[in-house]
């Protein structure tokens, strides 16, 4: 039987800045991202959301990023290996605290926007992302795309992956996404996004911008907490997952 786990970036609100929706996408998603207050969210949007989870049997993932509330964290920043790898470590450890107060654990790790992208491609910032975590907790399984830098160096590090792809932005021929500063990066069609969805579980493939197709190996979906309507594409894509049989389970408990 099939299986597949849907996700979404979530508690990504903070202050008086505050992203609709957030509850009704909790109770569609299989895994939560929290955010972990430097691109987003607070210590009582994490609280609130960690206890929502919890409420709902969801199993709580960490979502960290750079330090930059003004940009969301999807502006890349000039910070060094050794800062990002205390900055997530303080991230993880601040939302795992909450967590642990609502009788629960942080159970993986998914980094954000402008961090998660750098830690596929570089190297140096994988390693060190991937040391901090193993030191923080050995059961924390990492939440990335296939192939990058960040899961290599995670598993070579010792910890789990899963691999993830993404419901609702486009691809490049070589299976990158289409950067947000281009035209169509972010897909709004709600029955074209639960059809693409499918094609990604079944057939492992998706229709990058070109109209190749690229091969998809994922253990999770994503969609974006922020986006214009997450909580339509959620419902779509768990109707017609269910009407083919494919069985909805959090990749990790």
């Amino acid at each position: 039987m099939t299986r597949i786990d849907l996700n979404a970036d979530l508690g990504e609100s903070f202050g008086r800045y505050q992203i609709p929706g957030e509850e009704e996408l909790l109770s569609l998603v299989t895994s939560a991202n929290i955010a972990c207050g430097f691109h987003g969210g607070d210590p009582l949007v994490m609280q609130r959301t960690v206890a929502a989870a919890a409420g709902r049997g969801v199993t709580i993932g960490a979502h960290p990023g750079y330090r930059d509330l003004a940009g969301f964290g999807r502006r890349e920043l000039a910070a060094t290996p050794a800062e990002l790898a205390a900055d997530v470590t303080y991230q993880v450890g601040a939302l795992d605290g909450f967590c642990r107060a609502a009788g629960m654990r942080v159970r993986y790790v998914k980094l954000h926007g402008a961090l998660y992208h750098r830690a596929a491609r570089d190297r140096d910032v994988a390693k060190a992302l991937a040391y901090a975590l193993r030191q923080l907790d050995s059961e924390l399984v990492v939440l990335g795309p296939e192939g990058s830098a960040l899961l290599q160096a995670a598993v070579e590090t010792g910890l789990d992956v899963a691999r993830e792809a993404f419901m609702d932005r486009a691809y490049l021929p070589d299976g990158q996404l289409v950067p947000r500063t281009e035209a169509g990066a972010l897909l709004t069609d709600v029955d074209a996004i639960a059809e693409r969805a499918l094609r990604m579980v079944q057939d492992h493939y998706v229709v990058a911008i070109d109209g190749t197709r690229c091969i998809v190996r994922a253990d999770s979906l994503c969609v974006h907490g922020d986006g214009p309507q997450p909580a339509a594409i959620v419902r779509a894509v768990r109707q017609r997952f269910e009407a083919e049989g494919i069985t909805l389970a959090p990749f990790v408990k």
